[in-house]
């Protein structure tokens, strides 16, 4: 890396408030925590504030797509759209577009603009060295140092993580470099890389032992990195280093060192006050739901907090409702694709018999019906998807934004009914027709179904936090305070039982499996949910688990670095299709090819379709307004004629969503225990009035035929981009990609 690059200091962030919700009161002698002299450090004042802009510039961010500085957090950005859980082709999966430095299309999570060291992931290096050196160097006492230099080292490995995932080796730099053009750093191997992340994480854990350890930090201060946080996130990147992607022998010592490591570290996280999120009220899935409202979780072990400001420098909100809500309720919406949506296990914990995406796992007892999809399925499900007929309760009026719009008594009793009808009967049957109509108001802002996962339902948080205002343009949900969790405490399980079952130790695996599904809602009585040979085969079990975090961590932005790690798309059999990749780079492990080895489809070659339900064929067509409903004007008409007057007396004298809710079931209501009898009469409903149409989802060719998920094996270990290259000519551009001159590669990411 180029000296000059990242020696110049970040501007003026002064968002140290991005921390935390709570206080803001060290933020009002200063604005700029960047521009600062040394003397600075001397000062435990001014010294946490440089800490806290350490914070503001690298923790995650749940409003953001993927880019230099965040990862990936669920939102439908490039890399979520890359896995089951949504349809549209990205960069990553177009089998129309490759990637690569002369097409400039390469996703740039190396170093981002050149020219502005606030946009550089070198930037935020360079100032949590800057950090370090001032703390270590300045006249505080050592505990006060311990306790801000242990947050800074967990940020510098943070950091560092999110490059290598992506590259393999990149230049370490441990020090505030001087500005000498001529000067670099070479990108160092991969495992001097992750060695590097783990001393730091290390560091750290050992630092904040004093001041964590006993339940977490309190007050104000909670939100804030542990040892917990440290050890965590040292079980991730040893995972990583032991997957596929980074162990194509698949070296047992790898697996051995992440899995020791994480049993021996799993009582320290647990001191710093960390655990599955449970209450004694779990129904239907509604603790799964409730950790995700909580200010103060203990699921929360690596935690973004948000506020509900609505203006100036302290304001952090978290948009998350808004992106994920209807735009009934004043959201946006985001539509599941139908492929996740049939692979969620059903109610007995085994795969429906459609999903032959894991075929060395069970089979469910129970038949799966695409028509009725929310029929006897796992409770997680019911708090991932939103389907028509489905109570999903908000504070907020939102015939504010839009008078046509539903009231339900001010969202309190919000049920969503987002069927949707036609304008012709030649659109019901084109799988590629937009010219549909949503119920409700929704209109053609609807969505076959809606991703609910991570919502602020208020029948699971009486007490919302949010600050609904239907009047504002970016939607009523724009102001919410609800946390982002980068890693969860089942993360922290689920992490430990593949490394455990990578070394051998399946019972060990089986074990945190049962936690995670206990606290779903499973009981022992049915080995929750598990089949029985999970402690004996061990790739029946490695693919239990990932299924398991397929369906833990949906829409939470970790799917597509467990497709990498596994190298999913392929099964990891192309790498020697990649130009000048070394023989090392051949797949040795689990039969050379992991999805075999797995009972994984790959991804490639498949598509990710959407579904909608519409009204039956014998209702007809619609008109384009929210009073055209073809089941509700049938119902109209009949009253019409009953009473002996016109259809458009009956709609001038009535609400139409009072005459709705006389022909539709009542709202399935997860606050309440007998969910199938509910689901069974909203199934007979389905059956009458609407039928399942399946919808493009990934994109077609200019003859209208379907094309197919693509990811190229030089992917999984991205090359540098246009820019990267163009001002850091003194760094080898990695092995399958060329450089700006058209230059073959020469990094080897695997090399050690």
């Amino acid at each position: 890396m180029n000296k000059y690059i990242v020696n110049s200091l970040m501007l003026g962030v002064g968002t140290a408030l991005m921390l935390s919700s709570c206080s803001d009161s060290f933020l009002k002698d200063k604005k700029d925590y960047d521009n600062v002299t040394p003397e600075v450090y001397n000062d435990l004042t001014g010294a946490s504030a440089r800490v806290n802009d350490i914070y503001a510039w690298c923790l995650p961010d749940a409003n953001s797509a993927a880019n230099w500085k965040y990862d990936c957090t669920g939102v439908r950005d490039e890399q979520s759209k890359s896995t089951e859980e949504f349809s549209g082709f990205t960069i990553f999966t177009d089998p129309r577009t490759e990637m690569s430095v002369s097409n400039n299309n390469v996703p740039d999570y190396f170093q981002n603009t050149m020219n502005n060291i606030q946009a550089s992931v070198w930037g935020r290096i360079r100032n949590i060295n800057d950090c370090i050196e001032g703390l270590e160097n300045s006249t505080l006492s050592q505990s006060q140092k311990n306790e801000l230099l242990g947050q800074v080292y967990f940020f510098r490995a943070w950091c560092y993580y999110n490059l290598v995932k992506w590259y393999g080796g990149v230049p370490v730099i441990k020090s505030v470099e001087e500005p000498l053009p001529d000067s670099y750093a070479p990108r160092s191997s991969a495992k001097d890389c992750i060695e590097f992340i783990c001393s730091d994480l290390d560091k750290s854990a050992k630092l904040l032992a004093p001041f964590t350890m006993k339940g977490g930090w309190s007050g104000d201060n909670w939100g804030r990195v542990t040892t917990g946080t440290a050890l965590a996130l040292k079980g991730r990147v040893l995972l990583l280093w032991a997957s596929p992607l980074f162990n194509r022998t698949n070296d047992k010592a790898r697996w051995t060192a992440a899995y020791n490591d994480m049993k021996a570290e799993l009582d320290s996280i647990n001191a710093c006050g960390y655990g599955l999120y449970t209450t004694s009220g779990n129904v239907n899935g509604s603790d799964f739901a409730g950790q995700f409202t909580q200010i103060k979780s203990p699921e929360a072990v690596f935690v973004t907090l948000y506020n509900t400001v609505l203006s100036g420098d302290g304001q952090k909100n978290n948009s998350w409702e808004r992106y994920i809500r209807p735009r009934n309720a004043t959201g946006s919406g985001y539509n599941p694709s139908a492929m996740i949506v049939d692979e969620f296990p059903m109610a007995d914990g085994k795969r429906p018999a459609d999903c032959d995406n894991y075929t060395k796992l069970d089979v469910s007892d129970s038949l799966y019906n695409k028509s009725y999809p929310f029929i006897a399925r796992d409770p997680r499900f019911y708090r991932t998807f939103a389907f028509p007929g489905v109570r999903w309760a908000f504070n907020g009026d939102a015939t504010t934004a839009n008078t046509n719009n539903p009231s339900y008594d001010a969202g309190t009793n919000y049920v969503l009914w987002n069927y949707v009808w036609y304008t012709s009967v030649s659109d019901e049957g084109d799988v590629e027709s937009g010219n549909e109509y949503g119920a409700d108001n929704l209109l053609g802002n609807v969505a076959g179904l809606y991703v609910r996962k991570r919502s602020d339902d208020l029948d699971v948080n009486s007490s919302p936090l949010y600050s609904f205002d239907g009047k504002q343009t970016n939607g009523g949900f724009a102001f919410s305070a609800e946390p982002y969790m980068e890693i969860r405490y089942a993360e922290v399980l689920l992490n430990y039982a593949e490394a455990a079952c990578g070394a051998g130790q399946l019972e060990t695996s089986v074990e945190q499996l049962k936690k995670i599904r206990a606290r779903a809602g499973y009981t022992a009585a049915d080995n929750y949910g598990l089949q029985s040979n999970l402690t004996s085969d061990q790739a029946t079990c490695m693919s239990a688990i990932l299924y398991e975090r397929q369906i833990e961590f949906a829409y939470e932005g970790k799917r597509f670095d467990d497709l990498r790690r596994w190298l999913l798309f392929d099964g990891g059999v192309n790498f020697d299709k990649i130009s000048g990749a070394p023989a090392s780079w051949k797949l040795t492990g689990w039969g050379g090819n992991t999805s075999t080895w797995l009972g994984f489809k790959p991804l490639n070659g498949q598509r990710r379709e959407n579904i909608e339900f519409r009204t039956q064929n014998e209702y007809g067509v619609g008109g384009t307004t929210y009073t055209s409903d073809p089941v509700l004007m049938l119902y109209v008409k009949e009253l019409a004629s009953q009473q002996g007057v016109s259809v458009s007396d009956i709609l001038k004298n009535n609400n139409p969503y009072d005459l709705a809710k006389k022909i539709r079931p009542a709202g399935v209501d997860l606050r309440k225990s007998d969910l199938a009898g509910q689901l069974y009469t909203l199934k007979a409903w389905y059956s009458k009035y609407l039928i399942r149409k399946e919808k493009k989802g990934d994109s077609y060719d200019s003859n209208h035929i379907p094309l197919y998920i693509d990811f190229l094996p030089r992917y999984y270990l991205l090359g540098l981009s246009h820019g990267a290259m163009n001002n850091n000519v003194g760094l080898p551009q990695t092995v399958g990609w060329k450089d700006t001159s058209g230059q073959s590669g020469s990094f080897d990411p695997l090399a050690e």
